[in-house]
């Protein structure tokens, strides 16, 4: 009979030992999400400033900035490739938990993810830069046009930008006209050529994003 009290004793011990663990890894993951999410406003707020001085417009009416900045903030807000919740350092985090106990297994849901990543999931346009053929998680210096949103090689296209007149964004179809102060390396481009590395093989492919002609002329022959 001690043996069996002993052993149910033993095992309530380890269930609320678990349950305390659970409910810290909570709280950890909740301070987690709170930070990302306020580390993500930041950068928004950071990149949308830098956006300002090409946004505005002189008047002779007195110009409301924060409506600008706000303005602005809303831009970059849309153009975001993730939440929260399923930013790359939240999933470093749960991938971190889950290998305490279950080193080497898929965590849940990874065997769906080659099925479930479209190129609509990202906000990265070309994973290939126009000039050089580079793939864009190769890139030295990644810039991008503010404007239609594709990515290049700073030096080139900066040279290409200078000699090419008007200089229009050599992806095929884009009709966009380039300007020096418009094509940056924005504060979430590295962010989101990080997640499309960390994606590895289920990263798109280059003809899988945003091709703008192909299906046209296909559909003229």
């Amino acid at each position: 009979m001690s043996s069996v009290v002993n052993k149910l004793a033993n095992a309530a011990e380890r269930e609320s030992s678990e349950a305390e663990s659970l409910i810290a890894v909570k709280q950890l993951e909740a301070a987690a999400l709170e930070l990302v999410a306020s580390c993500v406003d930041c950068t928004c707020y950071a990149d949308a400033i830098r956006k300002v001085p090409g946004a505005y417009q002189p008047s002779n009416q007195m110009t409301d900035f924060e409506k600008l900045i706000e303005a602005e903030v809303n831009k970059v807000k849309e153009n975001l490739s993730t939440s929260a919740e399923n930013h790359l350092l939240i999933r470093q985090f749960r991938e971190a938990v889950w290998n305490v106990h279950h080193a080497g297994q898929p965590m849940p849901g990874d065997e769906q993810e080659d099925v479930l990543m479209t190129s609509t999931q990202t906000s990265i346009l070309n994973v290939t830069c126009p000039l050089t053929g580079k793939p864009v998680i190769q890139l030295t210096e990644p810039v991008r046009c503010a404007d239609c949103r594709h990515i290049y090689e700073k030096v080139p296209i900066m040279h290409y930008i200078r000699n090419q007149k008007p200089p229009k964004c050599p992806i095929a179809g884009c009709p966009r006209v380039l300007q020096v102060g418009r094509v940056t390396c924005d504060s979430l481009l590295q962010v989101e050529i990080d997640e499309l590395r960390s994606s590895g093989p289920s990263a798109p492919d280059a003809e899988n994003i945003e091709d703008l002609t192909d299906d046209e002329d296909d559909s003229n022959e």
